[in-house]
């Protein structure tokens, strides 16, 4: 079997993860934090989608955890769809799920 060449992703703010395997969420999600942040970015918008909250939880437990994260939140415009995060080196707003 050969390896595949990385599939690349644009880094405009916004990924949509229901292209990917679930296995594959936690490793693209800490990979596009870091591109988000090398390219100037001030907040991602993961969008994750509804359902029973799977992806979700996942999606929020990599935020927890990621040192470039300042703080995440629901997109509330979503209905749970999608989580915003707050990326170091920009002023963010508290009051929300801060580190």
């Amino acid at each position: 079997m050969q390896d595949q060449d990385p599939l690349r992703i644009p880094i405009d703010g916004s990924l949509d993860l229901h292209t990917f395997a679930p296995r594959d969420i936690p490793s693209v999600v800490e990979e596009y934090l870091n591109e988000a942040h090398a390219a100037g970015l001030a907040e991602v918008r993961l969008i994750h989608g509804r359902g029973q909250g799977v992806q979700r939880g996942i999606v929020q437990q990599v935020l927890e955890q990621h040192p470039l994260v300042v703080e995440f939140f629901d997109d509330g415009a979503s209905h749970l769809g999608a989580t915003i995060a707050i990326l170091k080196g920009v002023s963010a707003p508290k009051g929300r799920h801060s580190k």
